[in-house]
């Protein structure tokens, strides 16, 4: 892809989001459908005076390991790896599938067991102690899931990631100030009427420092409080290559004591007994990106949606004040932008999608 916004959005990538100094060791994960970008981050990161230190490979995570390695080695990290996360200064993570259900067949307690080798070692990334994103590139695979041809699809990621950041940061501040007041949030719907708190908890702005495209305000929930019931009527739920739709979750005292789908139910259900904190909110989302208006089956512009809320079930943010532990992080997106509203201590702040701030 031959395309000056390419340059804009390597130069994102590496001077906003990542704020690569010089000296620095960047580790790139990337997959070689990427190519054209991940030139474009590695001369950016080596201008910038760091070392671009590029891992290429055919499914990320490694499918094909997690498929076929004895059970007992799933739960291991090879001493090379555990290596560059412990001395990475940024890690930069480029996907490019040329299928999206790549890895989908493999069961989820192997999955479970290669995320939570690799949970201690990640950490210093997901508690925001090192810079770290993810972001994506144009593929085939990518486009067909959106329903878009790959041209559109170009056009459609470069709408969500090349927008003017700084007006947009500002307007999800008054977005931040207003749930940061609150002690109690409610959502209600089709099918939905979920009660849960914030009372204590500050939540971040998710702009340019973050995953591409970027776009929310998000929150760790307190762990026992959700009461209720939420109907993800409208967008199937998708997690590890998998889309299951109709999915119907009802909370008690915080967990999930309820919980069926239309389809793939039972790897649903299966994803809930990964461990003791999948059953829990470890995120409540709101979607902020004015250049994200449609579903794509793709969660990281998916959760960004304008007009949207997402919950995710599991691993909550410990800088956040969240204390839920889980190798599960599953953003499932709820549209509100249509007969749905939500409240801050019983205060309507959001209508069919438009704020009432």
């Amino acid at each position: 892809m031959e395309d000056s916004r390419l340059e804009r959005y390597a130069e994102l990538l590496v001077d906003r989001c990542s704020r690569v100094q010089p000296g620095w060791q960047v580790l790139i994960r990337a997959q070689p459908a990427a190519r054209p970008l991940v030139e474009e981050v590695r001369r950016l990161v080596a201008e910038r005076g760091a070392f671009p230190l590029l891992r290429l490979d055919f499914e990320l995570p490694s499918a094909a390991w997690q498929r076929h390695a004895p059970e007992e080695l799933l739960a291991r990290v090879p001493s090379i790896e555990a290596h560059e996360l412990a001395e990475a200064d940024c890690l930069i993570t480029i996907e490019a599938p040329e299928n999206s259900r790549e890895g989908s067949d493999v069961p989820q307690h192997r999955l479970a067991a290669a995320q939570a080798a690799r949970k201690p070692l990640h950490r210093p990334f997901l508690t925001d102690e090192r810079p770290w994103l993810i972001c994506q590139y144009p593929t085939q695979a990518l486009a067909q899931d959106a329903g878009m041809t790959l041209p559109d699809f170009e056009e459609f990621l470069f709408g969500a990631v090349l927008i003017d950041w700084d007006a947009l940061e500002h307007d999800m501040e008054r977005v931040k100030e207003r749930f940061d007041a609150a002690g109690e949030v409610r959502v209600v719907g089709e099918g939905t009427d979920l009660v849960f708190s914030l009372a204590g908890r500050a939540g971040k702005v998710s702009g340019a420092a973050r995953n591409m495209p970027s776009g929310e305000v998000f929150y760790s929930p307190v762990e026992d409080s959700a009461e209720g019931v939420v109907f993800f009527s409208e967008f199937p739920a998708c997690y590890q290559g998998r889309q299951v739709p109709g999915v119907r979750l009802g909370f008690r005292e915080g967990r999930v004591v309820e919980a069926s789908a239309a389809a793939e139910e039972e790897f649903l259900l299966a994803t809930l007994d990964t461990d003791e904190g999948a059953r829990r909110l470890g995120e409540f989302g709101i979607g902020c990106n004015p250049g994200i208006r449609r579903h794509l089956r793709n969660t990281l512009f998916d959760e960004k949606i304008d007009g949207t809320v997402h919950l995710a079930l599991g691993q909550g943010f410990e800088q956040l004040g969240g204390t839920n532990e889980s190798v599960v992080h599953w953003d499932i997106v709820k549209d509100l932008r249509q007969g749905a509203s939500l409240y801050c201590d019983g205060s309507l702040v959001q209508e069919n999608g438009e704020w009432r701030l």
